[in-house]
């Protein structure tokens, strides 16, 4: 495990080199988590989509997740501290501070210019804070908050009860060397009235790099709603939605028959062609089996009667791209731009 230290925070990295027999190119993907994610959350899932899209790849955990320094006192009154650290209670700019001040040391530290930005649900939106302000190759947004909607503050306060009755602490455990930090730093900021007011929606029309937006369907921590919003703000956004789980594993390109997806996920309800946003049209179905600690989870497909098969993608009509093409998260756009 590879430790980096920004002022003094000690953030858990992981490298992913580029694939054996790949020629080197394109700018790397750097991985942002959920809000209780960290490096050994997401699995293999990073280091599937470096291959299947042939560039390195940086995974790393935000202060209090992994094993990343600890945040101390985490629900006690917030303070900053003469050497740069922090502790207490995040704040309701706590993604913009990632975003804007951790995320752009980190890079330095790490050498990277220009880079993929992937982030899902917080990981999401602290990509956009940070592609709205630094130069960035393209974006993708799994399922981010570009506001507070009412789902996501019911979700996070079942979840709340969840960790105090049953056995999540446990199960998230063995993602994280202080469970008891990791879960009260996002929980508590999510549940104050302060957060309520959380709105980037004004703050993301600077995004011109190539943008993809993606949301499950049934996810009871965010809507449609969130990336049409970042639709509105960013015009040249891609949108991608159905029934999928963003973090779930990929399918690398040539392992099925049709034309493999990068992202291949669990539950939620199918997408049919009546009920598609803008931007999209119903493609497929939804694989089987989600991935996480036991968190609150979408509810199962309803696609049976949709007749397609299981390694169909979801297609945005805005690229027109055909099944064979869909082999790659990445927007088209970002092949010219590195």
């Amino acid at each position: 495990m590879q430790q980096v230290d920004i002022d003094g925070v000690f953030l858990e990295v992981h490298h992913i080199p580029v694939a054996a027999g790949t020629q080197p190119g394109g700018a790397p993907l750097v991985f942002l988590h959920e809000g209780l994610g960290s490096v050994a959350m997401w699995r293999d899932w990073p280091a599937s989509l470096c291959a299947a899209t042939g560039r390195a790849g940086w995974v790393y955990s935000r202060q209090g997740y992994g094993r990343s320094s600890p945040v101390p006192d985490v629900r006690g009154e917030p303070r900053e501290h003469p050497d740069g650290t922090r502790s207490g209670r995040l704040q309701p700019d706590y993604m913009h501070r990632e975003a804007l001040e951790v995320l752009p040391r980190l890079l330095a530290r790490l050498g990277i210019e220009r880079p993929v930005l992937v982030g899902h649900s917080d990981g999401g939106t602290i990509a956009l804070i940070h592609a709205a302000a630094h130069p960035v190759t393209a974006c993708v947004v799994m399922a981010p908050h570009v506001m507070v909607e009412d789902i996501s503050v019911q979700s996070i306060d079942e979840a709340r009860r969840a960790f105090e009755t049953t056995d999540l602490p446990d199960r998230l455990a063995r993602y994280h060397d202080d469970v008891q930090v990791a879960f009260w730093q996002w929980n508590d900021v999510w549940l104050s009235p302060a957060f309520r007011d959380f709105d980037i929606r004004g703050e993301i029309g600077g995004i011109s790099a190539p943008l993809l937006a993606i949301q499950g369907l049934d996810d009871q921590y965010g809507t449609l709603a969130q990336i049409e919003d970042v639709a509105r703000a960013v015009p040249h956004a891609q949108l991608l939605a159905g029934g999928l789980r963003p973090f779930a594993a990929p399918r690398p390109a040539g392992a099925g028959q049709r034309g493999d997806h990068a992202l291949s996920g669990p539950a939620g309800r199918c997408l049919k062609p009546d009920s598609a946003p803008r931007g999209m049209v119903w493609s497929g179905p939804c694989p089987p089996t989600p991935v996480g600690a036991g968190l609150p989870a979408m509810r199962r497909p309803c696609c049976k009667q949709a007749g397609i098969g299981p390694n169909t993608p979801l297609i945005p009509v805005r690229q027109r791209l055909s099944i064979k093409r869909q082999n790659n998260i990445l927007p088209t756009t970002t092949a010219s731009t590195g």
